[in-house]
């Protein structure tokens, strides 16, 4: 219910003329929804599954490339418009090391470089390098020298200038925030001998050299990725007659535990035969090709790289929160099946009785603000009830004439109370005072009962240790597509729930549309608090703690209003997520106290935690990992895994519609539902912790009814009369 405070506050912020800002509770989601975007592509892009390029180009004619190139060493130099090549001077060996670093097997192989007393080239890729920082450092530290292989790894043949100027960069940052040096030595993806140099790849050679870049291939391939063996890449790497070499050898890439084991016996055999393992410029006695970076540059790579690992970490922890998610919604699911299972032929049993029959009569308090629309239904249905009710309808300061409508119908045992603007709780607690019976149901002002809820719904009251008793709340408007969504998660998500939570005995709430109460129960706790703005979860959680038992009555429906727009879903949905949250928080002390309330806190308190609030806020997970992976992952995987959990829901879907003897013909909007629907109800989560988290405040609001809804009577739709007890 809205306050007359709220409703005439939000009138002045209508009529102001400042600019309209964006609450809070509505940006941070908004900001957390873009940065976990911005940190998935980031991550996607890292690793080669946004923007890769993994054509290969044929070979082509070498008509274009100069003779010497051809027939020249493995290093190129065409910097400055120079067309020159390079050989290392005899009995010296370079060792190059392609597609690293790679966390299992980089290491490896610079223990044994360390062990030989020998020192390398690693060709490194951008998406590896911002991955695992810590390795192109050591490399650095450790006397080797790095070199660009791109960042992602593509045949530049293929690319535009542009792109390459791209690669060539980003590699760079890279190398510079993992080890603060800039390098001006490049390998290009899928080269090979300076002879294998054609009209496509020169080109690009050309330019790379015009970046100011020494073009290294190589002349020497130990052919480690075919793993071949130890001896025969050892026979592969070694060069004939004392030659000098450029060998080709990686560090990434798969299993590189044969390069490892060649690398341990090649070193110390080669230098036995008088070989050194230098540096490239070392082996050519050229100036260092690696120079220190400061200032903005090295800012600029640190910040890449801890924006990288950042996405890692995150995307890490999202895996790891989806496996989390997974198995708690498929356990949630099996757990459903099998205890709504338990408790419907628990109480469908021909001889089943709570105990002896309830026949005496029971007040109806019914909270009323502003419900002139639904208001005659509702009372009308009450006064068709087969069992004898009293009826008091608490006129919460509405403005709309809703208690003279009342008044007006002249119904017998009907009363109204007229009170001042103060919310549901205590238009409730007023109505209590007044109440004749010590059983008293509980209704909202836009829902009606069949002629037989009322007296379904106090049956349970025949056992004595039973303080409460939710009823079956339906939708009674579903001809529309949200309404047809809110038919769906009442029927699964709410009264499967319910019989799941009669049967551990940790029921979290007693609805607002249909709820039955023992006043000598409510009484000692306090009646109604307006602690929360979930009243009902509350109440119920203070009920368990107070060692009264709480059920679930299946037959006694109840047909409510549900909202008609997405905003009125929203703003419903949020005070309910919120007041569940704070009764969480209120009646948090269970937890470590002892006898019903302890009970309740170490079973009930971290189900209803687990369930209602911390798995539905890591659930948008399969929906961004689905998005993900059609976009850029293993489509057809990602299809797959979400049809699966698609056909899981289906399947508890149909089985709650077949136990509340619902058609299914709704269910075909399931698909949309999950696509669409369950995204608000995200955001509303999320919302509801922000609020919480920020310490905002959230006042009760009134939701606009159409007063379409009545009672269908008994038969309707496929339900059969409910018996008599």
């Amino acid at each position: 219910m809205a306050s007359r405070t709220g409703r005439h506050g939000a009138a002045r912020s209508a009529r102001g003329g400042s600019r309209p800002r964006l609450p809070l509770r509505l940006l941070l989601p908004l900001l957390l929804l873009v940065a976990l975007v911005a940190m998935l592509m980031l991550r996607g892009y890292v690793h080669s599954e946004i923007l890769a390029d993994h054509r290969v180009q044929p070979p082509a004619a070498t008509t274009d490339v100069p003779e010497k190139i051809l027939e020249g060493g493995p290093v190129i130099d065409a910097r400055g418009g120079r067309t020159e090549s390079l050989s290392v001077p005899d009995h010296r060996l370079v060792l190059t090391f392609d597609d690293g670093p790679d966390p299992t097997w980089t290491p490896r192989v610079l223990d044994v470089l360390k062990k030989h007393d020998a020192h390398a080239v690693f060709f490194v890729t951008g998406t590896m390098a911002s991955r695992y920082p810590d390795l192109v450092e050591r490399m650095v530290d450790e006397g080797h020298e790095v070199g660009l292989h791109t960042f992602n790894h593509p045949d530049l043949s293929f690319q535009s200038k542009k792109r390459i100027d791209w690669e060539l960069s980003q590699n760079q940052l890279a190398i510079t925030g993992a080890a603060g040096v800039r390098t001006s030595l490049f390998r290009p993806p899928y080269s090979s001998f300076a002879d294998a140099m054609d009209n496509k790849s020169w080109p690009v050679t050309e330019y790379i050299g015009s970046r100011g870049y020494l073009v290294v291939v190589n002349n020497t391939d130990s052919e480690d990725w075919k793993k071949p063996g130890v001896e025969e890449i050892i026979r592969r790497a070694t060069p004939k007659g004392g030659k000098g070499a450029i060998v080709l050898m990686h560090d990434s890439g798969g299993d590189r535990h044969q390069t490892v084991q060649a690398l341990d016996r090649f070193l110390p055999d080669l230098k036995k035969k008088g070989y050194e393992f230098d540096n490239l410029t070392e082996a050519l006695d050229a100036p260092s090709a690696m120079t220190p970076v400061s200032g903005a540059e090295l800012w600029k790579g640190r910040a890449w790289v801890f924006l990288v690992q950042a996405s890692e970490h995150l995307t890490d922890g999202l895996v790891v929160g989806l496996a989390i998610i997974g198995t708690l919604v498929i356990g949630r699911f099996g757990l459903m099946l099998l205890l709504s299972g338990v408790h419907a032929r628990r109480v469908r049993r021909r001889r089943f009785r709570w105990g002896p029959a309830v026949t005496e009569p029971v007040t109806v308090l019914v909270p009323a603000y502003n419900e002139a629309k639904c208001i005659e239904n509702t009372v009308r249905s009450l006064v068709a009830s087969d069992h004898p009710v009293e009826v008091i309808v608490i006129d919460d300061g509405s403005s709309d004439g809703t208690a003279r409508i009342v008044e007006g119908l002249g119904l017998p045992g009907v009363r109204v109370i007229r009170q001042l603007n103060a919310g549901k709780p205590a238009a409730l607690n007023r109505g209590l005072a007044n109440a004749r019976y010590d059983i008293v149901v509980m209704m909202d002002g836009d829902t009606v009962f069949e002629p037989a809820t009322v007296r379904e719904l106090v049956q349970p009251f025949g056992d004595p240790k039973v303080g409460a008793v939710a009823g079956n709340a339906k939708v009674g408007n579903k001809d529309s597509l949200i309404g047809a969504w809110q038919h769906i998660e009442y029927v699964m998500g709410f009264n499967l729930d319910r019989r799941m939570y009669d049967v551990l005995g940790c029921m979290p709430t007693i609805p607002g549309a249909v709820g039955a109460f023992r006043r000598s129960a409510l009484e000692p706790i306090g009646g109604m608090s307006d602690d929360t703005l979930a009243e009902d979860t509350d109440v119920t959680m203070a009920l368990h703690r107070a060692g009264w038992r709480v059920v679930y009555a299946e037959n006694a429906r109840a047909w409510t209003e549900a909202p008609e727009s997405v905003s009125q879903l929203w703003s419903q949905r949020y005070r309910w997520s919120y007041g569940t949250m704070q009764a969480i928080w209120k009646h948090r002390r269970a937890v470590i106290e002892k006898g019903p309330s302890g009970r309740f806190g170490r079973v009930g308190l971290p189900f209803v935690s687990l369930f209602m609030v911390v798995a539905p806020l890591l659930a948008p997970l399969i929906d961004v990992f689905l998005l993900y992976g059609l976009v850029f992952g293993p489509t057809d995987k990602t299809i797959v895994a979400w049809l699966g959990v698609l056909a899981i829901q289906a399947v508890c879907a149909a089985y709650a519609f077949r136990l509340d003897r619902e058609k299914l013909t709704p269910l075909i909007s399931l698909p949309l539902q999950q696509i669409l629907y369950r995204q608000i109800m995200y955001v509303v989560l999320l919302q509801s912790w922000i609020t919480a988290l920020t310490g905002g405040r959230l006042r009760w609001q009134k939701l606009r009814r159409s007063g379409g809804v009545s009672a269908p009577p008994p038969g309707a739709d496929g339900v059969p009369p409910q018996r008599r007890p």
